[in-house]
């Protein structure tokens, strides 16, 4: 056995929201705040909308060509920007797209402005779910075995949200083991990501130097940067971004939230090694087609939707590759293309001062390629860990029982 797990992230598609560090052109920023998706009837966008749905006719046509997109009507989407900039909010210094641009109202903001753009729905489009039911692990009779969960370990209580759910949901707000925490998952790139709702924050306190303990909750803002879900939290409206969570605009712009560990695995994995678990049911208030992949074919593609990704991605890994990334607390990162990983079931490389270790396990389907969502191919799932047990390094090679270490 390892000792603890690192903070890992499985991110499936990696690159269509994985944060690129090379800066965008003005003019690249400027495209990219004027493509935020295409309307065409072959085209994925992130609403609801029926396959069939066409762009507004402004030819005098009976029906807008199959083509055509957004950005034939710059005009219409100019005044729809205007009208919700204008649309009031519930707290002040709301920072909920299209606010964001302003640059009067949030002079500083700390990722490219133009690169936050729509994804389809509204605020909220997507709704998050606040009040999460839970039924053990052993009564769940909706879930296939290889089907994709996300498993989240905390003070030994262990809670399982199934994708089939986080797909129509993308945010979780729950309280486990008493702490504050949201689940959230980017069907955009395929990543779970977890955090500690709680933040530091200047207190009213007369005392220089006092600072008082926020509870945040989170919701979809319905805009995307580089092709990840933005998140925002409805006490202030401040916008946050997924695979970091740092508020980069708003009014708790800087502050970051702490990461909590997320293991992506099969169903019949996380139920053999958690019985005990509490899995997340589809209880959830909403009319949703829980077991229905709303992107179906998405990780077919060669490229990220439209406008939604627009630095340039480095050879020689294909934009949709999936990659497992990860990410040490002193910034330390790296990221290892899924498909290598696969051929060996180990790769251990240096972190920092640090060495870890990547798994690999076959038997988890892909909840993006078809629209059963049980119905896709296995891309198995992985998880990355110290080497060291007790401050003795360990070598591990992968067996068909599992992962066995040499000493």
């Amino acid at each position: 056995m390892v000792r603890r797990r690192l903070t890992a992230t499985i991110v499936a598609l990696a690159l269509v929201g994985a944060a690129c560090s090379s800066a965008a052109t003005d003019d690249q920023a400027a495209r990219s705040a004027s493509t935020t998706t295409t309307a065409s009837a072959t085209s994925t966008s992130r609403d609801t909308a029926s396959p069939d749905t066409t762009s507004p006719d402004t030819t005098g046509s009976s029906q807008a060509s199959s083509s055509t997109t957004f950005l034939d009507y710059r005009d219409a989407i100019t005044r729809q920007l205007e009208r919700d900039a204008r649309e009031p909010r519930p707290v002040e210094n709301s920072a909920m797209p299209p606010r964001h641009l302003n640059e009067e109202l949030f002079p500083e903001i700390l990722v490219d402005r133009f690169k936050i753009v729509q994804g389809g729905p509204p605020p909220d489009g997507i709704p998050s779910i606040d009040d999460p039911s839970f039924t053990p692990a052993t009564d769940v009779d909706f879930l296939a075995d290889a089907e994709a969960v996300i498993v989240l370990d905390l003070g030994g209580t262990v809670r399982i949200y199934p994708v089939q759910i986080l797909i129509w949901h993308e945010i979780v707000n729950d309280v486990v083991d008493g702490r504050p925490i949201t689940v959230t998952y980017c069907p955009l790139c395929n990543s779970a990501v977890g955090f500690d709702r709680r933040i530091q924050v200047d207190g009213d306190d007369a005392d220089e130097g006092a600072v008082e303990e926020r509870v945040l909750e989170f919701g979809t803002s319905g805009s995307v940067y580089q092709s990840a879900l933005v998140m925002f939290d409805r006490e202030t409206e401040s916008l946050w971004t997924h695979f970091d969570g740092r508020a980069v605009v708003g009014t708790l712009m800087g502050s970051q939230l702490e990461l909590v560990p997320l293991v992506t695995s099969s169903w019949a994995d996380a139920l053999d090694a958690h019985p005990q678990a509490e899995v997340l049911d589809r209880n959830s208030g909403f009319d949703k087609p829980y077991g229905q992949n709303r992107y179906s074919g998405y990780d077919q593609a060669e490229r990220p939707l439209r406008g939604f990704f627009s630095t340039e991605i480095p050879e020689p890994i294909p934009p949709m590759s999936r990659v497992v990334g990860v990410r040490r607390p002193d910034g330390a990162a790296t990221s290892i293309p899924t498909d290598l990983l696969a051929e060996t079931g180990v790769v251990e490389l240096a972190l920092g001062d640090e060495t870890v270790v990547a798994f690999w396990r076959a038997g988890t389907n892909s909840p993006l390629q078809r629209a059963d969502i049980t119905a896709g191919d296995d891309i198995g799932a992985s998880g990355v860990f110290e080497v060291e047990l007790d401050g003795q390094p360990l070598t591990f090679t992968a067996t068909a029982d599992g992962f066995v270490d040499a000493e």
